[in-house]
């Protein structure tokens, strides 16, 4: 009996600790995310999301475009690499988000694609391969703010420093969702993912 209900602590006490780790870990995670590390890059790198089946980016994606403008035009970054996959809806989203910003006043010489950004790995691999080609370095990522740490990570694994980040200003309940789906994706990231996997 005293052993059960030892063991019971025992198990209490590890939920316990389990918690305090993960709530510590998401905190540190959405303060990373949300203060926003500004500086002038060579290229800045702006994260998919849905896009409509006639190439109608969404309200999420058209956050972080809209953002890659501003900053543009405010001088921090000459070049845009607009990364991501094709979802079910059939419209790459690269091409989608080039469409964008260039009706956005963006020259059209200014922004690459890739369609093939299918997650974030594939976007820094990409971007490495980009930033290797023209003889760059820096790279300002613009994405949700709970994408923003595990992109830095990422990028930093191919060994680009300094890496700027800033957050799209659009919000909604399902963060709550990503944010907590982000802690295990860090943390692979940190453990298992390295820059061989890219090349």
């Amino acid at each position: 009996m005293a052993a059960k209900i030892h063991w019971k602590r025992c198990s209490v006490r590890a939920g316990a600790v389990l918690f305090l780790f993960v709530f510590i870990a998401l905190a540190l995670l959405v303060s990373s995310g949300l203060n926003d590390k500004i500086g002038h890059a060579d290229v800045a790198l702006v994260l998919g999301n849905k896009v409509s089946p006639d190439g109608e980016p969404s309200p999420r994606l058209k956050a972080r475009l809209d953002k890659a403008v501003e900053l543009y035009r405010e001088g921090w970054f000459p070049l845009i690499l607009v990364s991501g996959g094709t979802g079910k809806e059939g419209y790459p989203e690269g091409t989608a988000m080039k469409r964008y910003l260039v009706a956005s006043g963006i020259p059209e010489a200014a922004v690459v694609v890739d369609d093939d950004g299918v997650d974030i790995w594939a976007s820094a691999t990409h971007t490495a391969r980009l930033i290797k080609e023209r003889e760059l370095e820096s790279v300002f990522v613009i994405s949700q703010f709970y994408h923003v740490p595990r992109s830095r990570l990422a990028l930093s694994k191919f060994g680009i420093e300094p890496v700027y980040t800033a957050h799209a200003s659009f919000f909604e309940p399902r963060d709550v969702y990503s944010t907590l789906r982000e802690l295990p994706a860090y943390l692979k990231y940190l453990f298992f993912k390295t820059a061989e996997e890219g090349s």
